[in-house]
């Protein structure tokens, strides 16, 4: 392989394409631990946001701060659920309403995916200087934003 050639084309694509191949590159890899633990990314972070809950969001809540819609979430609920990593009690304010509830099952198998995507994220980003990856994270966090606007999506 042409390493030389190689960087000559990425240099003439603009940052978006760079952004998504390194999310799909790192996403793939994130996507194979956790199915290793027998739950997609996506349960990886509806069992992160739950298990770091000091207060139960509903259903509807927890998708707004995920940034997932309502199929999506359902979906992955329902998953989640038949599994026995989680729980959709009834909200003590209004019967109507769902909120889940991680398990003791669920709490395990996240602190184990969360160790394993660690290790995901230390690889992935193993050919940079310990001071250039502090910096890719102050970087992308600046570029994301941090604020907690309605419909801003994950804090996870």
């Amino acid at each position: 392989m042409d390493l030389a050639a190689d960087h000559r084309c990425t240099r003439q694509v603009g940052l978006n394409w760079l952004l998504h191949r390194a999310a799909q590159k790192l996403g793939a890899a994130i996507q194979e631990a956790a199915a290793g633990h027998g739950i997609t990314a996506r349960g990886q972070l509806v069992l992160t946001a739950l298990a770091s809950e000091e207060f139960r969001r509903t259903q509807l809540a927890l998708g707004h701060a995920l940034g997932l819609d309502k199929t999506t979430l359902t979906a992955e609920l329902d998953r989640l659920e038949r599994a026995g990593l989680i729980q959709r009690r009834p909200d003590p304010n209004d019967r109507r309403v769902r909120v889940p509830v991680i398990t003791d099952r669920g709490r395990a198998v996240q602190a184990e995916v969360e160790k394993v995507h660690q290790e995901v994220e230390r690889d992935f980003t193993a050919g940079l200087e310990p001071g250039q990856r502090h910096d890719l994270r102050v970087v992308l966090e600046r570029l994301i934003g941090s604020d907690d606007r309605p419909g801003s999506g994950s804090c996870l």
